[in-house]
């Protein structure tokens, strides 16, 4: 009797574990902390104005090597607390980028970002500049900054919040943006994805189809929505760049680019980073899938 009362106590809790562990969504991962310990580092070369993508030289026409990775030279990237909570301060004062070690695939990223006051050599009369890069696959050091790795770029920048950027031969397909709403007046349907790809007539970069970048000095929160080579940018909410069939291109043959590493850029501007978080996705949520139809 005593067996029996046991099992009958003890079976419906096991069930109503697994039943309730297999129905969990995705939970959030919190990718900053105080000690970066989700993260690597690269920097390659302190950029002087002129720069022309060539490896830089010494005055006795030496080769001069990149930096490196895990060479934190002049605190390019440094971790501060604000109201309790960490924030990654980038400098901008060499080349570089933070990048996760973990790699990534289907996915909904956020983060907040802010600018900061300093601005240095070759950017110094320029909007400040940064960049979220994802799908970031092989080296670092192999786009014409010397500074990251393949991949594709959610451009963060003055204005441009949400731009999109390919770094070196990576290559997407960008739908032309239309707010929502507004059809195409002619053939009364979304506009058609274009190509973008270094050598195709369109090349490396699209600008994002509006502005919501919040007021100076204010934090603006993007999102990075992957999944199955398709990608949305975000900015304050408002989805900004609808691409897909993300891959790179090699001797004249493209692959699939659909997983990899989370840069975070540093191009010359201060930028502060909080609130990074990810999670997975398992399916393309009907929101973001209505953008693809």
């Amino acid at each position: 009797m005593i067996f029996k009362t046991v099992f009958k106590i003890v079976v419906p809790c096991l069930f109503i574990t697994t039943l309730f562990g297999f129905s969990e969504k995705p939970e959030w991962k919190n990718l900053l902390d105080k000690n970066l310990t989700q993260w690597e580092m690269y920097l390659s070369y302190r950029h002087k104005p002129g720069y022309n993508g060539k490896v830089p030289i010494d005055a006795g026409g030496k080769e001069i090597k990149p930096i490196g990775y895990n060479k934190n030279e002049a605190g390019v990237f440094t971790v501060i607390e604000e109201k309790g909570e960490p924030v990654l301060r980038v400098s901008g004062e060499i080349y570089g980028c933070v990048f996760t070690k973990a790699e990534y695939e289907n996915y909904h990223l956020k983060a907040k970002v802010r600018w900061g006051e300093k601005k240095w050599d070759p950017r110094t009369d320029k909007l400040r500049d940064s960049g979220i890069l994802y799908h970031s696959v092989g080296e670092c050091g192999k786009d014409y900054w010397r500074a990251w790795m393949l991949s594709q770029e959610f451009q963060l920048m003055e204005g441009h919040m949400g731009d999109y950027w390919n770094i070196a031969n990576a290559a997407i397909d960008v739908r032309a943006f239309i707010p929502e709403g507004i059809m195409n007046p002619v053939a009364n349907e979304k506009q058609p994805f274009l190509p973008i790809a270094t050598g195709t007539g369109i090349d490396g970069f699209c600008l994002r189809g509006e502005n919501h970048e919040s007021p100076k000095g204010q934090w603006t929160e993007v999102e990075l929505v992957c999944f199955e080579g398709k990608s949305l940018h975000i900015v304050n909410g408002h989805v900004v760049m609808v691409l897909q069939n993300s891959r790179y291109v090699e001797n004249g043959k493209s692959v699939p680019l659909t997983k990899g590493k989370i840069q975070l850029q540093s191009e010359a501007a201060e930028t502060f980073y909080k609130d990074v978080m990810i999670k997975e996705l398992t399916t393309l949520p009907a929101e973001y899938a209505a953008y693809f139809r």
